[in-house]
């Protein structure tokens, strides 16, 4: 019968050098993949400006129409009212 060999456990030096191993590549890894995008370039920019201003047109039409105008008009006279 032969006896099971047992693991040998690693030296602190050997795992202070995988990590540091392992931290290395880590940091490659991230050099490599580049600087992430932080924001909007100049054509998103004007993309979302021109879809803003068209959203607060749209919703300027919609309030200051007759039956919006009216329905507001409506409930604050019911409000000040029901005091």
């Amino acid at each position: 019968m032969t006896t099971p060999s047992l693991p040998v456990r690693p030296r602190p030096a050997t795992r202070a050098v995988r990590r540091f191993g392992d931290w290395l590549r880590h940091r490659y890894r991230t050099m490599a993949a580049g600087p992430p995008d932080a924001g909007m370039s100049t054509a998103e920019y004007a993309i979302g400006t021109v879809a803003a201003c068209a959203f607060a047109a749209v919703l300027y039409k919609v309030v200051t129409s007759g039956t919006v105008s009216g329905a507001l008009s409506d409930v604050l006279d019911r409000a000040l009212h029901a005091v």
